[in-house]
């Protein structure tokens, strides 16, 4: 059984690391939109938060994180943006305070999680390496979308894009799922470029169908952060194309996504 501990860590430093980039910002600047529609850079930290507080409860309290789901369906409208909503209307202080004490209540439950543990979501069941991992790219994806409304630059992807990649590959029969359409039955190969130039390597040598390209632009693709038109990734065989065009590594229904660039005269 996988160590935990690595995505553990990771998560922290992803975490850290927007912190840094949301700390320094203006007030102002907390109501900025950013390319998620009706989201302002405080929607996003707000939506962070809220999924912290989600977790800690699937992790640590699972009959209230039950009437939590519960309450989550019933309701009208879109829960995931209703808790954005709220959390948004707080002062910005306010907000990161809650933020950083969620994310913190959330890595001590991590880490005293025993082995072997499975623990409710509102997709799959998942491990304590694979809640992590799951934590680890939503930070990573909407801090994309904090930076693209802030106008600064993205942060340099690192390595921990390997627990995003690992976990847009394991999600590859739920996406498939959730588009109504029948997972395929072989593994795909899938070989991508690391931020450092190593060749992440996935599934058996002689697949049929396979998926090549920079792990970053895969890691884009299965978090919607960008459209397929705009990445570097290639495939060979008809369901490794057609899971490009509906890849997605989160729980939940299908995503929008973006839409393609505009293109250059």
């Amino acid at each position: 059984m996988a160590d935990p501990t690595p995505v553990i860590d990771d998560l922290r430093a992803e975490s850290e690391e927007l912190d840094l980039l949301v700390a320094e910002s203006s007030p102002e600047s907390w109501a900025l939109a950013t390319p998620a529609p009706g989201w302002t850079v405080a929607h996003q930290i707000a939506h962070l938060a809220w999924t912290d507080h989600s977790s800690v409860l699937a992790v640590t309290d699972q009959a209230a994180f039950a009437r939590e789901v519960e309450s989550a369906l019933t309701s009208p409208g879109d829960f995931v943006d209703m808790g954005a909503e709220e959390g948004a209307g707080k002062p910005p202080g306010e907000l990161l305070a809650d933020w950083r004490a969620g994310r913190e209540a959330l890595e001590s439950a991590l880490r005293a999680a025993p082995e072997g543990a499975r623990f409710p979501w509102y997709g799959p069941p998942m491990s304590t390496a694979s809640m992590a991992t799951a934590r680890l790219m939503e930070t990573w994806a909407h801090g994309l979308d904090i930076a693209d409304g802030l106008g600064v630059p993205r942060i340099a992807p690192t390595d921990r894009l390997r627990h995003i990649a690992r976990l847009g590959i394991r999600t590859r029969d739920f996406a498939f799922g959730v588009h109504g359409l029948t997972p395929p039955f072989e593994e795909f190969r899938v070989e991508l470029a690391s931020p450092d130039g190593e060749l992440w390597i996935h599934g058996p040598e002689d697949a049929t169908d396979r998926v090549t390209g920079p792990a970053l632009d895969f890691c884009l693709l299965v978090t919607q952060r960008a459209h397929r038109a705009d990445l570097a990734l290639h495939a060979d065989g008809s369901d490794a194309d057609r899971w490009l065009d509906i890849a997605q590594a989160f729980a939940g229904p299908p995503g929008t996504g973006r839409e393609p660039k505009e293109a250059t005269p």
